[in-house]
């Protein structure tokens, strides 16, 4: 067997009474374990954090909306819309027209405001059925009884399920209601109730078919904006410059970026100070090694002097050292691989942290577990622990025989 190789062993699986290095070995293994698996898990709250925040946004909105300025009506989509797709030919995975306003909701004496948004119902099928948590998704177009789905924390407000019906009062093609001009009032019927987890959504939006949207606010067929889903995010910027370039007034062109800046500023923000406590993580990783190592090198002071009197060399002793850090470090950073996928899969599977909605837009702790996380960090601990591991072995490798007998 190489010699460092099996003196390291030796050190490391120590059975002296004490039991001190054992002990040591045991220490050093849970520091390092805990401080991978606080990087992983960080990382990947981070990461969750901000991924679903995006998506959550791009599912209920676009990518880029195209609205009119002032408010104002959209005319002759038809034509514009095919316009719009040439344009962008082979960039985008969907547009759809839309029709949103703010409107008044009742059940009995119960009235609530929000945000009434008509959409063609096979294109945000896809995303919207997902979150779906009671009834089922169903706006098609039906002149009989015109289909509504509601938000869970709206619907809670109105004390109302899928089934019921409820009033919808609105503004007739946005103009001041008067004796000639009476305010729109229809009835719905409840066919879903979905949750997002973001309390911006499920507070004040409710889903209609873009005709009967059409109907409510009196506008014929026109709309009030395109929602536009890319293939490819990276391109955001400049296809929304091109359409702006190419569309004429009143068209309005608006990344998702720029509507939710504030929310994207916020995660931004978020994400400064996780250097700073990562930084703080890894500092204190690599003082458990050099402090561990150091003790284990005056634990075993007669040790390496003996082995020195036998003709060791300063090189052996260096390498028997190193090997011994890189092992423990080993099952350290494999400890804390295990440990950090078994507490964020019980997060995933068990919701043990939930959050109050109206401070982090979600009810759960969002976590992204990727394979590149968790070699990132296991890749970054290694190399530390090795470049640790250096310092007391160079110190082990300088003992005088002279001095470990007369310490002995």
């Amino acid at each position: 067997m190489f010699f460092p190789l099996f003196f390291a062993k030796k050190y490391i699986f120590s059975k002296k009474e004490t039991n001190l290095f054992s002990f040591i070995s045991a220490v050093t293994i849970a520091g390092i374990a805990i401080g991978v698996a606080a990087l992983i898990i960080a990382l990947s709250i981070l990461k969750g954090f901000q991924n679903t925040i995006t998506n959550k946004i791009v599912n209920f909105n676009s990518h880029i909306q195209i609205t009119a300025f002032g408010g104002n009506l959209l005319p002759d989509y038809k034509i514009v819309l095919p316009y719009i797709s040439n344009k962008i030919e082979g960039d985008f995975t969907s547009i759809s027209p839309s029709l949103s306003r703010l409107a008044i909701i009742s059940k009995g004496n119960i009235k609530d405001g929000v945000t009434i948004k008509g959409c063609i119902p096979g294109i945000l099928s896809s995303e919207l059925k997902k979150d779906i948590v009671e009834g089922s998704f169903n706006i098609d177009e039906n002149s009989d009884s015109p289909k509504i789905i509601l938000g869970r924390k709206l619907a809670n407000r109105l004390f109302v399920k899928p089934g019921d019906k409820i009033n919808v009062f609105a503004l007739k093609n946005n103009q001041i209601p008067s004796p000639d001009n009476f305010p729109s009032i229809q009835k719905f019927t409840i066919s879903g109730i979905f949750e997002s987890g973001m309390s911006e959504f499920d507070d004040l939006y409710a889903y209609v078919n873009l005709k009967d949207a059409q109907n409510l606010f009196a506008v014929g067929d026109n709309i009030n904006g395109y929602d536009i889903k890319l293939k490819d995010v990276s391109k955001i910027d400049s296809i929304a410059n091109y359409l702006s370039d190419n569309l004429r007034y009143p068209h309005y062109v608006r990344t998702i970026y720029q509507s939710y800046r504030n929310i994207f500023t916020w995660i931004e923000l978020q994400k400064k100070p996780v250097p700073i406590v990562l930084g703080l993580i890894i500092i204190v990783a690599v003082f458990n090694i050099i402090g561990t190592m150091l003790i284990v090198v005056l634990e075993k002071t007669s040790s390496i002097g003996t082995l020195k009197s036998l003709g060791a060399t300063s090189k052996q002793i260096i390498t028997i050292f190193i090997i011994q850090g890189v092992f423990l470090s080993c099952i350290g950073i494999i400890a804390g691989n295990l440990l950090s996928y078994i507490i964020m899969l019980a997060q995933l599977k068990f919701n043990i942290i939930s959050l109050p909605t109206d401070i982090y837009l979600m009810s759960t702790v969002p976590i992204e577990m990727q394979l590149n996380t968790f070699l990132y960090v296991s890749g970054i601990a290694f190399v530390l622990s090795v470049i640790s591991a250096i310092i007391p072995s160079y110190i082990a490798s300088k003992i005088k025989v002279v001095n470990t007998l007369r310490f002995n």
